[in-house]
């Protein structure tokens, strides 16, 4: 069976010919406009959302810092994530608004770039850290925060074209 998968290994971008992992590449693409949103939850008990909203949790602005983690972490995510790239990333928001239905934060990440590859794991990683950040600055108030529906909302450019969750 192994030898059959490293035998289709031609199909797979991110393997060489003898199966071994390699960085895809990107040398021979145009550089074009690409841009990724990325989604994330974060729930919690109703007292620690209060607490946090009121701005009482006791490592500080939670929120603030959580943003702030979120951006750092999308312009580390190649030395991160092994394949990926290094890009030139000329936008990055995090935006965290919260949800008292949840209750908790709804976390966004939007990346964009000029590159010959996408974004799409830049803002994943954005989303990714903010939401263990958050975490982070409010496990003194509450240890079964859960993180959830980390996914990648929209992505444009590039060959493989556009893609929404909602067109799928």
């Amino acid at each position: 069976m192994q030898d059959n998968f490293f035998s289709n290994s031609a199909n797979l971008t991110h393997l060489d010919q003898q199966g071994e992992a390699q960085m895809v590449d990107v040398s021979a693409k145009a550089a074009t406009v690409r841009q990724a949103i990325a989604v994330a939850k974060v729930r919690m008990l109703p007292d620690t959302f209060a607490t946090i909203q009121a701005g009482n949790a006791p490592k500080g602005d939670v929120l603030a810092t959580a943003r702030l983690a979120g951006i750092m972490a999308a312009k580390q995510t190649a030395a991160l994530i092994p394949l990926c790239h290094p890009l030139p990333l000329q936008k990055i928001t995090v935006e965290i608004t919260p949800d008292p239905q949840l209750p908790g934060y709804h976390i966004r990440a939007t990346v964009k770039t000029k590159a010959e590859t996408g974004v799409e794991m830049e803002a994943l990683t954005a989303v990714s850290i903010a939401a263990l950040t958050l975490y982070d600055m409010a496990k003194a108030l509450e240890k079964s925060i859960q993180i959830e529906s980390i996914r990648l909302l929209s992505k444009s450019g590039g060959k493989s074209g556009d893609y929404s969750l909602a067109d799928s």
